[in-house]
């Protein structure tokens, strides 16, 4: 089984960033004691952002957060993972999701976006019957309702869900039982000026509020309608997105980790829009949540 260890993060950065940016970070994130880098693997070559950091290091696991299963073929993506994967044993980790309708039809006119949970059952066959297949054991599925969330427990290493508050982990430890990994990621804001720090988080949730599958899942862990509307209301802002000083992200973490987490990828939300890589942030996170 592919290990995530305890603690990773969680970055766009490592998706568009320069190459040799990224291996040089991935490098030291890994000195600072980091056990798994995740990012977005969405686009044309986004699995050769894998091979590149972990040609930079030496142990830490890289994991696609997360590869959409309308983004190409079971088949070739069992290929390319086994090629990966033959480069790096025992480091990569295939992290699927099913998106969302609207990025879906926008990245690919010609699909539909219907039955998310059947359309990841057929990945798993085409995952399963590929030459090679694709182990179970190292691929990770993006569940956030019940039904996926089984189906993560049943025919992956676990799940990885996306915006989500420690409530939500103790739910998902029930439906997962004992033994699946659970790696929650949770956004982070290392800002001591809380008015600031809110801002940056409303502008982060923005895009996320617009999606069905999360406003869905908000619903589910109790936030009604109008706590979504306006950019979303302090207690969805502070549920769903950490804001303050180290200790308070490495409070956060614990409260994920007393619900059932097995690990935790921190987001560290960088609110100038560059793709920039947050060295000081991760470095100073390093010395609160590294054990």
């Amino acid at each position: 089984m592919v290990d995530v260890g305890r603690v990773g993060v969680w970055s766009p950065a490592f998706r568009f960033g320069h190459p040799s940016a990224v291996a040089e970070a991935a490098s030291e994130l890994e000195e600072l004691g980091y056990d798994a880098l995740w990012y977005p693997a969405f686009g044309e070559g986004a699995l050769d952002v894998a091979g590149n950091m972990l040609e930079a290091t030496d142990r830490l696991t890289v994991v696609t957060g997360i590869r959409s299963v309308w983004a190409d073929t079971a088949e070739r993506t069992a290929a390319d993972h086994a090629a990966i994967s033959a480069a790096h044993p025992g480091r990569f980790l295939l992290g699927l999701g099913v998106s969302h309708a609207p990025v879906v039809e926008m990245e690919a006119p010609d699909r539909t976006y219907q039955r998310p949970l059947e359309a990841m059952e057929r990945f798993l066959d085409g995952l399963d019957g590929a030459a090679p297949p694709l182990p179970r054991d190292e691929r990770m599925l993006a569940a956030l309702g019940p039904k996926m969330l089984a189906l993560a427990r049943d025919r992956s290493v676990g799940a990885c869900p996306y915006l989500v508050t420690p409530e939500h982990t103790a739910r998902a430890r029930e439906v997962l039982g004992e033994g699946p990994v659970l790696a929650p990621e949770q956004a982070v804001i290392v800002e001591t000026d809380a008015g600031a720090a809110r801002e940056a988080a409303r502008r982060h949730l923005a895009i996320y509020l617009e999606l069905p599958n999360y406003v869905n899942n908000l619903h589910r862990v109790g936030f009604g309608d109008a706590e979504l509307a306006g950019g979303g209301s302090d207690r969805l802002v502070h549920a769903l997105v950490t804001c303050g000083d180290v200790d308070a992200v490495a409070e956060r973490v614990r409260e994920h980790r007393d619900a059932g987490a097995d690990h935790v990828a921190i987001q560290v939300v960088v609110d100038d829009r560059s793709g920039g890589l947050p060295m000081a942030q991760w470095r100073a996170l390093a010395e609160a949540l590294v054990d």
